[in-house]
Parts: structure tokens; C-alpha cells; sequence
């Protein structure tokens, strides 16, 4: 029940902010159970979905990509190398972010069984301040600036500038 209502909460946001979220019958070859990412959407198959959080760092992917490549996920279109390690930097503080925002606890996204066993280490530095790639995100216009910041303290991330990467 409380997962259902999570990802509730999830779906409405990212639609909020323009990442679609589809529910579709999957092949069990997915990269990861139950989802899959094409053009501005999430595929999802609650039937084999196992991390519904998945689902949030998925979004994350979409969002830190620019708007051209975003309509090419998925397609023989999109370069060979998405997503970069850049990519993931940003999507991984992205979902944390995200989280904040939702006020859903950090292990909803950071479960154990994802992120190459270094779950507790991101749940352990973003809980601390510790934003590993944070430039980045200043970078792609999507996280606030020193500068503004300086001025305003409540601008502060995890507070985002905007959900999706402008051009």
C-alpha cells in the first residue's frame, strides 16, 4: 500500500514537470525489471516492476538530457555513448533532488540491490551535505548558482532551479 502511494506521488510529479509515465506490458529483458525509457517517456510494468524508485532515477536520465536527444531515447538516433558517467552523476543527485521534494526517504531510489552496492554511501553523503556533482547540475542550469544561493539562502539544493534541463 504505502509503495502504491509513493509511486502515485512519483507519476504526478513527473507528469507535472513533462515526463510522461506509461504503463505497458514489458519483455523480461529490460535493463531494469519492469521499466524502460523511450523518447520522453517511462515504460513501466508494474507486474514485473521489482524498485519502484527505479523509476524516479529512470526520470532523472530524461531530465538531464537535453530536449533534442530526450525525443531520440530510445531510437537508433540517440548517440551510442548516452548515458554518459556525467549523465548518471546528475541523474543519481538529480533523484535525490527529487526525493527531497517528495519527502520520500532516500532507500525508495538508493536500494540496496542498485548502484553497484554503493547505496548506503550515496544515502550517507547526500544525508550529510556531501553533493557529489552538484557543479554539474549548477552547470546544466538546473540547480541554483553560488551566487544566488549566496543571496538566498532557501536556494540551497536539493532545491532545483528547473526539473528539466532548459537549452
Amino acid at each position: 500500500m504505502e509503495n502504491e502511494i509513493q509511486i502515485k506521488k512519483v507519476i504526478q510529479f513527473l507528469e507535472e514537470i513533462g515526463i510522461q509515465v506509461v504503463e505497458k506490458e514489458l519483455p523480461e529483458s529490460t535493463f531494469l525489471p519492469g521499466l524502460t525509457i523511450e523518447k520522453n517517456q517511462i515504460i513501466v510494468d508494474y507486474t514485473k516492476l521489482k524498485y519502484p524508485g527505479d523509476i524516479l532515477h529512470e526520470a532523472g536520465h530524461i531530465a538531464v538530457t537535453s530536449t533534442d536527444d530526450r525525443k531520440q531515447i530510445g531510437t537508433t538516433k540517440m548517440p551510442s555513448e548516452w548515458p554518459t558517467q556525467g549523465d548518471e552523476i546528475a541523474s543519481i543527485l538529480w533523484s535525490f533532488a527529487a526525493l527531497s521534494y517528495l519527502e520520500l526517504p532516500p532507500n525508495f531510489v538508493f536500494h540496496p540491490n542498485g548502484y553497484k552496492n554503493s547505496s548506503d554511501w550515496y544515502i550517507e553523503n547526500f544525508s550529510n551535505g556531501i553533493y557529489m556533482g552538484l557543479p554539474l547540475l549548477q552547470w546544466l542550469k538546473m540547480a541554483y548558482p553560488n551566487d544566488e544561493i549566496s543571496e538566498n539562502e532557501k536556494l540551497a539544493f536539493p532545491r532545483m532551479k528547473n526539473w528539466l534541463r532548459p537549452d
